[in-house]
């Protein structure tokens, strides 16, 4: 096996920046007790204005009063870790988010599927970049050596067992991953690197640090093996966005919506499905309202989803100041791309007909936009029947003579003196049972000037035209 390990050094940090506007401005995360808070962690702009992790508030306000802040809360940092471990699922079955801020994943198996480890370790390093956060990835034969290496050197690679022992061998203990406080105890005592650990007596050194040192060593080494908890990816999407400020306009909600839908789809792309019917809750003091995305058909492209969320949410008035954005997905069907050809020569400023359907559905409205189905009635207003939905296949329309392609909504007088007679009649008598009785005997006429039209007079007479459809 081959285990790549994913470090994310400023995960709680990332979570926060990824969700403001503008991530290039100062920031930090607030941490203890509300006598003594102090920062836990800055961004690259307030480093620059000389803020430090562990500075109290009161110091950080007066070198930077423009300083923006975040709480931190380690429950926030341990759901993004989750999320990041479904994602990481499409690259493997294989997934661990045991340790924190870190996750490790088998790609050994991988490799015929997606290509050789560079390949891989590039689509990891760009996803992640397009998610905003921030990684070292390093490879190893074993998960713990992966961990140590990405701690050591972005990028390193070792995938051999003996290499591996060769490289662990002079990794210093205090940053060699050990139990508890093992690396500094042993760095005090004099031993700087893993050899000279490994050359200690071991009933020594459980002696004097425990199993817990012992057993981590052989798992580094590969010597034993490494019972992980393994991740499995939820069956539903439940994200939340905090604010950090009361919204009254639909405008400064479209970049945390933004973030949701694209997390949403990271998610169904780890799945291989799509979404059909979510809720977008939008919190405020007093509680939630709701604004519900139906869709015809699964789909998971972010563009689309956006556009169609943000058309919904136009539409609703926000009548409370909003602190909270929540995107709640349970409805996950599996995902059938559209079909396309090898050589597909259509215009790329043309949408294909999903997404221009459900484009229409969100502007103008779910009952503006529908299926039409051939009824059995032989009534030219009543031969169709409206469908909703892709799920229920169309039946074929009974066999009949030439129908016109535009049908009025209602028949009107033909306004024409000498229409020419070009076929017919077609006798209908049908609408007894319902109160809607009709007796008509249709023609197809020529009118002067040129036009096909489908008109009808009553039975026997040729007479009082009554205009029903054009034909093309």
């Amino acid at each position: 096996m081959l285990w790549a390990c994913v470090l994310l050094p400023q995960l709680a940090l990332d979570a926060v920046l990824r969700r403001c506007p503008d991530p290039g401005a100062p920031l930090a995360l607030v941490g203890g007790p509300a006598q003594l808070r102090s920062l836990s962690a800055v961004n690259a702009a307030a480093a620059g204005a000389g803020l430090r992790p562990g500075m109290r508030l009161v110091a950080a306000h007066a070198l930077l009063p423009g300083l923006a802040l975040a709480e931190d809360d380690p429950r926030d940092a341990l759901r993004w870790q989750r999320f990041l471990a479904a994602w990481a699922y499409r690259y493997s079955s294989l997934v661990s988010a045991q340790w924190p801020g870190c996750l490790v994943l088998e790609v050994r198996a991988s490799f015929r599927l997606l290509g050789p480890w560079p390949r891989i370790e590039a689509r990891l390093r760009a996803e992640l970049d397009a998610l905003g956060f921030q990684h070292r990835i390093a490879l190893a034969p074993t998960p713990r050596a992966a961990h140590v290496f990405a701690g050591l050197r972005d990028g390193l690679a070792v995938d051999q067992p003996a290499a591996m022992a060769t490289v662990l061998d002079r990794v210093p203990v205090r940053r060699a991953c050990l139990p508890g406080d093992s690396g500094m105890r042993l760095h005090r005592m004099g031993i700087r690197d893993l050899r000279g650990v490994r050359a200690l007596p071991r009933d020594a050194l459980r002696r004097r640090f425990g199993l817990p040192l012992l057993e981590h060593l052989d798992r580094l080494y590969g010597q034993a093996d490494d019972p992980l908890d393994w991740h499995a990816p939820p069956d539903h999407f439940d994200a939340r966005v905090e604010l950090g400020h009361e919204v009254e306009s639909h405008v400064a909600l479209l970049f945390p919506l933004r973030r949701l839908l694209g997390d949403l789809c990271t998610y169904l792309s780890v799945r291989d499905g799509g979404v059909q019917r979510f809720v977008l809750r939008l919190e405020h003091e007093r509680g939630h309202r709701d604004v519900e995305v139906g869709l015809l058909s699964p789909e998971r492209e972010p563009a689309l989803l956006f556009e169609l969320t943000r058309n919904r949410l136009e539409r609703v008035a926000i009548d409370r100041p909003v602190v909270a954005l929540r995107l709640l997905a349970r409805e996950l069907p599996p995902f059938v791309p559209a079909s396309r050809d090898l050589f597909d020569g259509r215009d790329q400023q043309r949408l294909p007909w999903p997404q221009l359907r459900e484009r229409l559905r969100a502007r103008l409205g779910d009952e503006a936009v529908y299926r039409v189905a051939p009824a059995d009635d032989p009534r030219p207003e009543r031969a169709w029947r409206r469908m909703e939905g892709d799920a229920t296949a169309v039946d074929g329309a009974p066999a009949r003579p030439p129908r016109p392609m535009w049908l009025l909504p209602r028949p009107i007088p033909l306004r024409d003196p000498r229409p020419r007679l070009l076929a017919g009649p077609e006798r209908l008598e049908s609408g007894w049972w319902d109160g809607a009785d009709a007796r008509r005997d249709y023609y197809l006429l020529e009118t002067v000037a040129g036009q096909r039209a489908w008109a009808f007079a009553p039975p026997g007479e040729r007479e009082g035209w009554m205009l029903h459809g054009w034909f093309a």
